[in-house]
């Protein structure tokens, strides 16, 4: 586990127990600064912390401390909790087990499954091999990296549980992903793939095409951590389709299968070599790990750029060499790097942007979408000279330079900005992403966003939650998109948030072109480490 920066929420919580266990003098400092270190790892994605023998020893003993009781503290098979988290962590455990041992009776004729599969050859079509788990057996877990055909094999799992059930009531399926944008693109590919596949009319019309987020999906209860879905109100849909898995979460993955009726059917969509969840856990690469029976990876990839694709791979394989090597060779001209003219550069991308944002009414929201969504600049961190917060606002300064309206933190046509709070009664959620533009009757300055189909929703600036401007993103904040080109900018020293996953998610948001801006021992250094959190999840679903 990496050093553990303690904030003030932490402190005041281990201030918070350490007066109320009873200790003084040393012992009550060294009890304080374990609470100080589980609260700081849930702050780095962990659910629990490690501890040693000797610590065990001394915790055992507290009044605050259990195995499994109603303390604010758990201590269990080597690792101290908060007892929230425990109860995530166990119940999503039995729970998991449980579906992942259900097999369901179906009848499928096997002509009908390889007239949607195409023959391989010699080697194993792990679309099919994806498609058999999900037939038979509850929980369904089909992870490969971008291009690997994860949508399209889940459109043909859909039709054919759809065809399986002739004669019978259709299961109700739906689709869901943790963030808007990872959803509207989930309903994109859908739709897309459907016009590919020869389809029974009654088949094609009873396929969803319309994901939303997995809070719209489970209910939200204003003021409440909980949803309106659960255990005692469960989903009445008996397949649930959950895409950008490796973005949820140990509490939502554990609220979602909570809400999964008895008898339904989860599948769940992924890239385990991306980053994991925000918040605590990796509970996508627990599943995988512990659940090789309900695990299917994609293998043969389709639809990626044979550049980005060695990238990748070489990021993936820890070989900054390779990748390194890529990057510098002329002939490889989807793949490059930038390290001088940044923010010019930058700016020449989005003047085109900024150009069809700005011209007289009437407004083509669509290519003002499409031309924004084409180009995104993805940092590492947040602040510093290489951060999201300096080259957006370089950015700015340089389109105005241009002749563009653009002024830091006023509303200007062509202002792009990422909803950095939820805020469930207009349902914007931290990472939606909306354009500043005039409506199409007055040219009042609204702020619009996209969704699935290209349909538009609009908001005064005023009503928005909190947001920032987005020319420049954060590699976190980017996972469950994707865009044609991206520049990825690496700091100018080391940080411990650099990893192989970071700038393996950060290359594969792209589809046609990567930039990097970095140095080579910064990138050496950002492939030499990758995330390991700790979690007692796998351990729990292997027992």
């Amino acid at each position: 586990m990496s050093e553990l920066s303690f904030s003030p929420l932490d402190r005041y919580f281990a201030e918070f127990l350490a007066g109320r266990s009873g200790l003084a003098g040393a012992a009550k400092e060294r009890f304080q600064e374990l609470v100080a270190r589980v609260s700081g790892a849930l702050a780095d994605g962990h659910s629990c912390l490690p501890v040693s023998e000797a610590e065990e020893r001394f915790l055992s003993a507290n009044p605050l401390v259990s195995d499994a009781g109603r303390t604010p503290l758990i201590l269990n098979n080597h690792r101290l909790y908060l007892h929230r988290y425990f109860h995530y962590e166990t119940r999503l455990a039995g729970q998991i087990r449980q579906m992942a041992a259900i097999t369901l009776a179906l009848k499928m004729d096997e002509a009908l499954v390889n007239a949607y599969f195409n023959d391989a050859g010699p080697s194993i079509d792990w679309q099919k091999e994806a498609a058999k788990v999900a037939l038979h057996r509850a929980l369904t877990i089909i992870c490969g990296g971008p291009g690997t055909g994860k949508t399209t094999t889940v459109v043909k799992i859909l039709a054919l549980l759809l065809q399986a059930g002739e004669g019978q009531r259709q299961p109700a399926m739906a689709l869901a992903a943790p963030t808007g944008k990872a959803a509207m693109r989930l309903s994109e590919a859908i739709s897309k793939n459907l016009n590919h596949l020869q389809l029974p009319d009654k088949v094609r019309n009873a396929l969803p095409t319309s994901a939303g987020t997995l809070h719209r999906l489970l209910g939200v209860r204003r003021g409440s951590p909980q949803f309106r879905h659960n255990r005692d109100n469960p989903l009445g849909w008996d397949v649930v389709v959950v895409d950008e898995a490796s973005m949820v979460d140990l509490a939502m993955m554990s609220k979602l299968v909570d809400a999964i009726k008895p008898g339904a059917r989860l599948i769940l969509l992924g890239d385990k070599d991306q980053l994991a969840s925000v918040e605590s856990g990796a509970v996508l690469g627990d599943f995988i790990r512990s659940l090789p029976e309900n695990t299917v990876e994609l293998q043969k990839t389709y639809r990626f750029e044979a550049g980005i694709k060695r990238l990748a791979e070489a990021i993936n394989g820890a070989d900054s060499a390779t990748a390194w090597g890529l990057l510098k060779d002329s002939q490889t001209t989807n793949i490059s790097l930038v390290n001088e003219g940044l923010i010019g550069f930058i700016s020449e991308h989005y003047a085109r942007f900024m150009a069809a944002a700005n011209r007289p009414r009437p407004v083509n929201f669509q290519e003002i979408f499409a031309l924004f969504n084409s180009f995104r600049v993805l940092c590492a961190l947040h602040y510093g000279s290489r951060g999201v917060e300096p080259i957006n606002r370089q950015v700015e300064l340089a389109l105005s330079r241009r002749g563009f309206p653009c002024r830091p933190d006023t509303w200007y046509p062509g202002r792009p900005v990422l909803i950095t709070r939820n805020d469930y009664g207009l349902d914007l959620y931290n990472g939606d992403i909306g354009i500043c533009l005039p409506d199409r009757e007055k040219g009042e300055l609204l702020v619009f966003f996209e969704g699935a189909g290209g349909r538009m929703r609009s908001y005064p600036p005023s009503r928005l939650p909190g947001c920032e401007t987005v020319f420049a993103m954060t590699i976190h904040k980017s996972q469950g998109s994707e865009f044609d080109e991206v520049v990825v900018v690496l700091p100018e020293e080391d940080n411990r948030i650099l990893s192989r996953e970071l700038v393996y998610t950060a290359v594969t948001r792209a589809k046609k072109a990567v930039r990097l801006v970095a140095e080579k021992e910064i990138l050496r250094l950002a492939l030499s480490r990758n995330i390991e959190r700790a979690s007692g999840l796998a351990d729990l679903l292997l027992e």
